[in-house]
């Protein structure tokens, strides 16, 4: 019968409202990260702001707006498990640093969604959403910039196809011309690629290097004969 007494029309609306609105927001955020094919995407944003969402505003619900508050700071630390999940170390690189912010920020929006506090929960899905969309250019330009300062935890990585018949005077070509650029590799590591085919990944020492060298210097590997593919890479992506 306490499952009754609790159904209260105008309660069941404002929490309808609240979790329509995470689901929404959510959405949005999960579609931009669904987009771009990360870890955490539509499904994951909208589950994490709309259970957000519920548990905030049951709180407020059962025992007013200090409960609410007391659920908004478990919210938080919780949520930080969810995003440790997504966080890989790949080969010293650490990856999904971004995603699981954003899954921060949707469990933020969806706590204040839960709150009752509407307008803000879509600024904070718009600064969300202009963090990972408008920012992404002025991020990709700096990546490309030589670092000016030997700070910079900047890690470089060239990588090279080739012929695995061939590796051998594939790998002596790329250290000879990374040694004639002064780029001293920390570590060079080999691996099949294919049936026909293996990969040299020769990690650079160097944090501040220019764009246009590395560039240069993939343009040369790429014109042997036996070698269908060189690039470079930072390990800064999200």
């Amino acid at each position: 019968m306490a499952a009754l007494q609790n159904i209260n029309l105008t309660s069941l609306l404002d929490t309808l409202i609240s979790l329509a609105t995470a689901f929404l927001l959510g959405g949005l955020i999960g579609f931009e990260r669904q987009y771009r094919q990360r870890t955490a995407g539509l499904r994951t944003n909208v589950l994490v702001a709309v259970g957000a969402a519920l548990f905030v505003d049951t709180a407020n619900r059962l025992q007013g707006s200090g409960g609410a508050v007391q659920v908004m700071s478990y919210v938080v630390s919780g949520i930080g498990f969810l995003g440790a999940g997504v966080i890989m170390r790949e080969e010293g690189n650490v990856r999904g640093l971004n995603t699981a912010a954003t899954l921060w920020g949707s469990a933020a929006i969806g706590a204040a969604a839960g709150a009752d506090l509407i307008v803000e929960a879509v600024l904070g899905t718009l600064f969300v959403l202009s963090a990972n969309t408008l920012l992404r250019p002025i991020v990709n330009a700096i990546d490309r910039k030589p670092m000016d300062v030997d700070s910079a935890e900047v890690t470089n990585t060239v990588h090279v196809i080739a012929d695995s018949n061939h590796q051998k005077q594939v790998m002596a070509r790329l250290e000879e011309a990374l040694e004639r650029a002064s780029l001293p590799a920390r570590n060079v590591n080999l691996r099949a690629f294919g049936h026909d085919e293996v990969e040299i990944e020769a990690t650079l020492a160097a944090t501040s290097i220019d764009g246009d060298q590395l560039d240069s210097l993939v343009k040369q590997l790429a014109a042997m004969p036996a070698v269908r593919q060189a690039f470079w890479s930072p390990s800064t992506t999200d």
